[in-house]
């Protein structure tokens, strides 16, 4: 099987990839796919493949990545998915996997913040400076742009008593983990979430909110959309397409469902 194929079933648009791991679903708009978040390649492959498929980052641990060139890889899959991506960040938890790409453990966070505010002042400015005490540079000229303006959406991923206050503060949107890493339900924390923007100033309907891990049981599903959920992911195998098609064609009839 080639390393990517795009199947066309009943006049809809699927794509397989052979170490796909997830695909994302939101209420009311398309069918989106949720990337490694590494495969910034394959990223750009699948917004060459598709004209309505989002793409994602889940998570993109951008502690990790040099700022500049962060920026200019996002802003590169927006221009050329035309404006259909989503980055999805974290700053992990591997202590020593982040020293070896030279980030101080304990300032992680810190690094994160001042990275995203840094990133937006390239995708925003002709001649963007940053002057943080971990990121820093002078004025600068730097392309491509993000079609999506201001920039892509920024989801914050990770455990809800945290990604929530950096997603309130500097996102657009909020990726809870699971339950057992501390997020609890949604029932739990989407009030909590909503109370939390409110206070900081922040309408809770311009944050979205994506839940991983998303059942084939339409009563779960209504109830997180209900809730406010903005989109739920749903989890594939590195499978072949005889195995991953009949997955897509039971997700594409309850789709419609949710919507509705």
């Amino acid at each position: 099987m080639p390393f990517l194929r795009l199947a066309r079933q009943n006049g809809k648009e699927a794509t397989c990839e052979e170490s796909l791991t997830q695909t994302l679903v939101e209420h009311g708009e398309n069918v989106y796919f949720v990337l490694p978040s590494r495969s910034y390649l394959t990223a750009g492959t699948f917004a060459l493949s598709s004209k309505r498929l989002k793409l994602g980052t889940a998570v993109c641990l951008v502690i990790q990545r040099d700022t500049i060139q962060t920026a200019k890889l996002v802003a590169s899959l927006d221009q050329v998915s035309k404006g259909r991506f989503l980055f999805g960040i974290g700053c992990g938890w591997n202590a020593e996997e982040m020293e070896d790409h030279g980030t101080v453990y304990e300032t992680r966070t810190k690094k994160m913040r001042e990275q995203v505010e840094a990133m937006k002042e390239i995708w925003t400015k002709d001649t963007p400076e940053y002057h943080g005490e971990i990121v820093d540079f002078p004025p600068m000229m730097t392309w491509p742009k993000p079609v999506q303006k201001p920039h892509p959406p920024i989801i914050v991923g990770g455990a809800f008593r945290f990604a929530a206050r950096r997603a309130i503060r500097y996102g657009d949107g909020i990726l809870p983990a699971a339950p057992s890493a501390g997020s609890g339900s949604p029932e739990e924390f989407m009030p909590r979430f909503r109370h939390m923007a409110e206070e900081a100033g922040r309408d809770p309907r311009e944050l979205s909110v994506t839940l991983g891990g998303a059942p084939e049981d339409i009563d779960v599903l209504k109830r997180n959309r209900d809730l406010g959920v903005t989109r739920m992911t749903v989890r594939l195998p590195p499978a072949k397409e005889g195995e991953i098609l009949p997955i897509l064609d039971r997700w594409a009839k309850l789709i419609p469902q949710v919507r509705n």
